[in-house]
């Protein structure tokens, strides 16, 4: 086989690897609307997360990535109610802000629509 021959598959084959590897990352919705319980729901910039975190596992951790899996994880017990909230995101927001980066809400009603 020619080398040139050789070079072409191989950018073939990496160019289509690379278009399937993208195409397969579970990003889920831009938005999710979460039970904020008696509090009011909560408007979840997801994408905007993702963007800013970058690591999946520091939320699904607790739970898999699946729609409605925050509530059924805490239907069956296996998190509690505000576990997650109190756990990572208040303290993301607050080491964001010690960093002297932009950072989320650091009170209830900030995330919470009534």
């Amino acid at each position: 086989m020619k080398p040139l021959k050789k070079i072409v598959i191989l950018v073939s084959v990496i160019f289509f690897s690379s278009i399937f590897c993208v195409s397969a990352q579970n990003t889920g919705k831009k938005t999710i609307l979460l039970n904020g319980g008696k509090k009011g729901n909560i408007n979840f910039e997801h994408h905007m997360h993702q963007a800013i975190i970058n690591d999946c596992l520091i939320c699904h951790s607790f739970f898999p990535q699946k729609p409605g899996s925050l509530d059924e994880s805490k239907d069956s017990g296996t998190i509690k109610a505000k576990q997650v909230m109190n756990t990572v995101c208040i303290k993301c927001h607050r080491d964001m802000k010690k960093a002297g980066k932009h950072y989320g809400p650091l009170q209830c009603s900030g995330c919470h629509i009534k």
